[in-house]
């Protein structure tokens, strides 16, 4: 075989790292933290012995613990990955290999091998379908991983390779040449061309099998494998696997620099400070303060000074900030797998944060997109209701004729009586099958037209055992609906469908099929009734047909006005619980009519010129007179809770966003059904200009009625695309003139990611409410979620459960997998992952939410008690001659942020929640102030370093002033500096617990233990430390002999540390009361009413089934391709007949069934 490009094993590689990269590629990654760079930085300072004040080893450790503690986690998660690849690279396959099958793993499979498939596996590569099991070698497969749609397509191979089979020793000498494109990642176009015997063949999309189908209704399969491994289309979909930081890190790198330049501004200060003092007073202290060997001028002492006062004050930054930052991501990420409420028991599926790094960004999201299929429904369609000759059935009323609630106690109709029944449908008005029963005739044609009109194919393996292939779930459910109340298709033939009806089998001769498109949105089928079982010889002639409302009701006869409004009147009710309808209607036809209609067909179908044209006028001319019989009415089940997670998502300022591969339609029906779309709206902007001028005046035109303003020059962006020839970077929020929503579809949508669009677009669809983007690939999912991150200053997040939502999970800030719907492609590629799509609220609103609150009153904390710490280092500088001298005990130093102060701030950010997981989804507007950034930024900054200045002045001076020429009762002197430091440590340890306890809302034995036992362990290695028994030990490690027992005997000392707790505290505390008084915040407003009223326990939340009120009719969405009535009267995709397609096995108007189901 000959091939345009560098051939490619078929092995995919997901992970970031080897054994062999992954060291210098994690520490690349992780240095790329500036606080990382920094500490090295300072380990190269500490080991140098002219300006070390401190041992190398305090900075050693902690870096290597840090970089140790990041390194594992990356490892552990990029593990995981390989084992998944793992799984993927090792799944059996059937390989021709010298006229023999060889089992084969997935990853030795190469461009150009000839491989077999059988029914339900999964495509290996992309292939060329060469010859199958099935009539004319066509194949069924399902792509619910490429574009999200379920049901089934049609691919056939070339005549020339079909008639290989499944002779093996025909399949090894097959011998041809194939040239086609370079691997891209369209996923609908496929060019090239198969060169056999001197003979070259077109080759297209229709012939190819794409890696992550799965075959179905197919017993074998083979194909010639054309792309493998990355160039495979879905791999090409995929995306990189990138690094994801969170946008508190990326705030945390820009402090950590303002942090920088404040340290080197003070260092500056000290050490001109020391080199004014060494030239003005130093010269008198030589005999017992001599300069350092090699040091001759102030100046040069001062430049020393620096960098020692680097060393000193380098606690501003702590690394022991990263390492308590890991851990708290580390705990929240746990709570995440540990959640019973987000268990889905089903599929044995748990909650999984599979990224411990992300989990505060969840607190924080402003956008999320979403897949329809498999995530917002389960893509089940049931028969719910229908409206026959004016009668709505499907209602279950008590004895008083009160409308009852169906549940799962609610009794079913018993279905027993026929043994040809779908076990699994379920159906609850009774009146229905008394109907069937009682032979009504219009209820009996209406489940006749349901068994007659469609493009189904069945499958009876076993007698009685019948399995439907729709090419689309909702014609599946109607036919599946018509064969439980007692017209069961069974079989059918280019020519012939047969159906058990009543237990009788009936053959109806099929004569044509006015095929579905685009414009009509309707199947008509003709058939000639030919009654064997019957005496008369005599046929009817029927035209049935089923459609949409809004076009069927143009095409029926006068007669049907009355009908007509009965029927609408349900079809209003039925759209009201975001049902899918559809109406149904016939037409008996004239014989001699007909057969001038068929003639007068074949002329046009063969005409040269105009023949869509006169077809089209053929098909309105019998497409008239029609007579009503009802409508359906099919629920599209969504998952479990998903119309109320929305609402309750939209209430916390979330903008949903769908982006699937199925038909507008479809998108727009499940739009309405989970509240996403509704009537309230003041109007749903549909865009799907075919030129890029069009998609522009569609956007402006729904722009210009959302805001009028947004098009004068006094606008605010107008202003900045005036100021700047560049697009802004950032666009701003613009608030619309009421609720809006859009559609667009995938081919309008390319040319709107156009360069001079996508501002057009992001603008108009960032002002809409909901946004739903169909018939999109993979790659405009993630060309989507990427418009927004560049040009909007939020955090997005992507949820999908197939293989087509990779490259858009990658891509958000945030990716969530549903797991057990489509494989597991999303979840091997996602950063959370759980089974249905209800538990994101509870991931968003109650973990996300926890866990940005106690990240930022961890940051908060943090900064403050470190800038406390370490500036009265700086005032102390002021008094010492600037001679780098620390304030503190070496030990003190060392325990301060490893011992003393980490276990409360980590209680704190680990268990810590200003209200519980109940009222946080009760009060879902709780999320607002995380999306707007309000606990942790540049600001609350500032304001943590301001307080943290005014402590350490305080915990400087208060104990100063007190020491100086300060007696002791006993007449003895305590006014040394070991006193002193001592007195501004416990001062200080003191205050910063006092101030946690203030931070802390919700309060929990741990909390208490760590506080109260921090303070404990203080004192008690304080009191050992400075014990005669350590001095006598280790003299040189332990100084301070004595001084603990001598100095905090004294009364006045513990006066002069509760006045300087008194002196930081009671700012903050009037400060936070005023605040909330006069000036209080939405979140402070929420915060009240629950306090009230957690004093009157709210009641129970009704289960109520959210209704909507609207009169829009959720239309039936064909999901078959155009052109398969065509496929099915050629009777290419025929099998060879059932053998139990002729006899019927049960009637329910016999003795023994007669009353069962009534």
């Amino acid at each position: 075989f000959i091939f345009l490009f560098s051939l490619q094993n078929n092995s995919i590689k997901t992970s970031k790292y080897n054994f062999f990269t992954f060291l210098p590629l994690n520490l690349f990654e992780q240095f790329q933290r500036i606080a990382n760079a920094y500490f090295l930085f300072l380990l190269i300072l500490q080991l140098i012995p002219q300006i070390s004040s401190l041992a190398w080893f305090t900075t050693v450790v902690p870096l290597v613990l840090v970089l140790a503690v990041s390194g594992v986690k990356d490892a552990i998660d990029d593990f995981n990955r390989h084992k998944s690849d793992k799984h993927v690279n090792n799944r059996p396959v059937q390989v021709l290999i010298n006229g023999m099958l060889k089992d084969e793993k997935w990853m030795n499979v190469q461009v150009g091998d000839i491989i077999k498939l059988e029914n339900n596996n999964f495509v290996t590569a992309d292939l060329l379908l060469l010859s199958s099991s099935e009539p004319h070698s066509l194949t069924y497969i399902e792509t619910a991983e490429l574009d999200g749609e379920t049901n089934l397509k049609v691919k056939q191979a070339l005549t020339v390779t079909a008639e290989l089979g499944e002779d093996l020793q025909k399949l090894t000498e097959f011998n041809g040449a194939v040239k086609c494109e370079a691997p891209n990642n369209k996923l609908d176009k496929f060019t090239g061309t198969l060169t056999l015997q001197g003979e070259k063949y077109a080759l297209d999309n229709e012939k190819m099998l794409l890696r992550g189908c799965t075959i179905r209704n197919t017993e074998w399969c083979f194909g010639l494998v054309i792309y493998a491994g990355p160039d495979t289309k879905l791999m090409q979909n995929s995306g990189k696997t990138t690094f994801k930081r969170t946008s508190i890190d990326r705030l945390m790198n820009v402090l950590v620099l303002v942090i920088f330049a404040f340290l080197a501004l003070m260092c500056l200060i000290l050490a001109i400070g020391n080199g004014i003092w060494e030239y003005d007073k130093g010269c008198y202290f030589q005999v017992y303060l001599p300069w350092a060997e090699g040091v001759n001028s102030a100046s040069y002492s001062g430049f020393l000074m620096f960098w020692s006062y680097v060393i000193i004050l380098n606690t501003v930054v702590p690394i022991s900030l990263y390492v308590s930052v890991e851990i708290i991501r580390l705990g929240n990420s746990f709570y995440i797998d540990w959640d019973r409420k987000m268990y889905y028991p089903l599929n044995d599926t748990p909650a999984q944060a599979r990224t411990t790094t992300l989990n505060e960004e969840l607190g924080q999201i402003k956008y999320i997109f979403s897949d329809k299929t498999g995530t917002l429904t389960q893509n089940i369609m049931c028969f719910n209701k229908c409206s026959i000759n004016g009668k709505s059935y499907g209602d279950v009323y008590d004895m008083s004729g009160q409308r009852i609630e169906i549940n799962e106690n609610t009794e079913k109709v018993d279905f027993s009586y026929n043994q040809l029944a779908d076990p699994k449908f379920a159906f609850y008005d009774h009146s229905l099958v008394e109907a069937v029963k009682l032979s009504d005739v219009p209820t009996h044609r209406f489940f006749r037209l349901l068994s007659l009109c469609h493009t189904v194919m069945p499958e009876e393996k076993k007698e009685g055992n019948l399995v439907y292939q729709a090419q689309s779930p909702d014609e599946g459910a109607l036919v599946t609906a018509a064969r439980n109340f007692g017209f069961v298709f069974r079989a059918r033939t280019p020519e012939t469908i047969t159906v058990v009806e009543m237990g009788e089998t009936k053959i109806y001769k099929l004569l044509t099929i006015l095929d579905f498109n685009n414009v009509r949105n309707l199947v008509f089928v003709a058939f000639l009734f030919l009654f064997l079982v019957v005496r008369s010889p005599e046929g009817d002639l029927t035209l049935y047909c089923k459609g949409a409302d809004t076009i069927l009701y143009e095409l029926l006869h006068s007669s049907c006005d009355s009908l007509k409004e009965e029927t609408t009147e349900h079809l209003n009710e039925f759209a009201g619980e975001g049902l899918r309808t559809l109406v149904v209607a016939y037409k008996n036809l004239d014989e001699d009519y007909f057969q001038d209609w068929i003639r007068r067909h074949h002329e046009a179908s063969t005409a040269l010129e105009g023949r869509e044209d006169k077809l089209s006028e053929l098909y309105e001319e019998i497409e008239k007179d029609l007579m009503l019989l009802g409508a359906t009415a099919i629920e599209d089940k969504l998952q479990d809770g998903v119309p109320q997670t929305i609402e309750t998502l939209a209430k916390a300022n979330i903008k949903i966003w769908v982006l699937t591969g199925d038909k507008q339609e479809t998108a727009v029906n499940i739009g309405y059904s989970c509240n996403l779309l509704n009537e309230d709206m003041e109007d749903v902007f549909i865009i799907e200009g075919s030129t890029s001028d069009d998609v522009l005046n569609e956007l402006r035109n729904a722009r210009k009625k959302m805001k009028p303003d947004s098009f004068l020059d006094s606008d605010e962006i107008n202003i900045q695309f005036q100021k700047s020839s560049k697009n802004p970077n950032v666009i701003p929020d613009e608030q619309a003139n009421g609720v809006y929503g859009l559609v667009i579809t995938g081919h309008s949508l390319a040319y709107a990611l156009e360069g001079n669009l996508e501002l057009e677009l992001v603008r108009t669809a960032c002002m809409c409410k909901v946004v739903i983007c169909c018939r999109v690939t993979p790659l405009q999912k993630a060309q989507v979620v990427e418009l927004v991150k560049k040009y909007k200053k939020a955090v997005t997040l992507a949820i999908g459960d197939g293989a087509n939502d990779v490259s858009m999970i990658k891509t958000a800030h945030i990716g969530v997998g549903i797991s057990g719907q489509e494989g597991m492609q999303a979840v091997l590629s996602s950063d959370f992952s759980f089974a249905q799509f209800r538990y994101l609220q509870r991931l968003l609103l109650v973990h996300g939410r926890w866990s940005y609150i106690r990240m930022c009153k961890f940051l908060k904390y943090f900064f403050y008690k470190n800038f406390a710490f370490t500036l009265v280092h700086f005032w102390y500088g002021f008094f010492s001659g600037f001679s780098a001298q620390t304030v503190y005990d070496e030990w003190f130093i060392t325990l301060y942020n490893l011992v003393y102060t980490s276990l409360p701030v980590l209680g704190m950010s680990l268990f810590d929640q200003d209200v519980d997981d109940r009222w946080s989804m009760l009060f879902p507007q709780l999320y607002v102030p995380g999306q707007q950034n309000v606990y942790f930024n540049k600001i609350m900054f500032v304001k943590c370093m301001l307080q943290g200045i005014y402590s350490s002045l305080i915990l400087f001076f208060i104990p100063y002033g007190a020491m100086y020429n300060t007696m002791r009762s006993d007449g003895k002197a305590i006014a040394d500096y070991q006193s002193f430091a001592l007195m501004a440590q416990t001062c200080l340890l003191i205050v910063v617990s006092v101030q946690i306890g203030l931070d802390t809302s919700y309060w929990t034995v741990v909390n208490q233990f760590f506080i109260w036992g921090s303070l404990s362990v203080y004192f008690a290695i304080t009191f050992t430390m400075y014990s005669d028994g350590m001095y006598l030990i280790f003299t040189a490690s332990f100084p301070f002999v004595g001084t603990a027992r001598n100095t905090l005997s004294q009364p006045n000392v513990w006066l002069a540390i509760f006045l300087s707790i008194t002196l930081c505290v009671l700012p903050v505390v009037g400060f936070r009361f005023l605040k909330a008084q006069l000036k209080p915040t939405p979140s402070d407003k929420v915060l009240l009413k629950i306090k009230e009223a957690k004093k009157r326990p709210p009641p129970p939340s009704p289960k109520r089934r959210l209704r909507r009120t609207s009169t829009r009719r959720s239309g039936y969405a064909f999901s078959h391709q155009h052109g398969f009535g065509a496929l099915i009267m050629s009777g290419r995709n025929m099998r060879p007949k059932s053998p139990f397609a002729t006899t019927g096995t049960f009637s329910p108007n016999s003795d023994k069934h007669k009353h069962k189901g009534l």
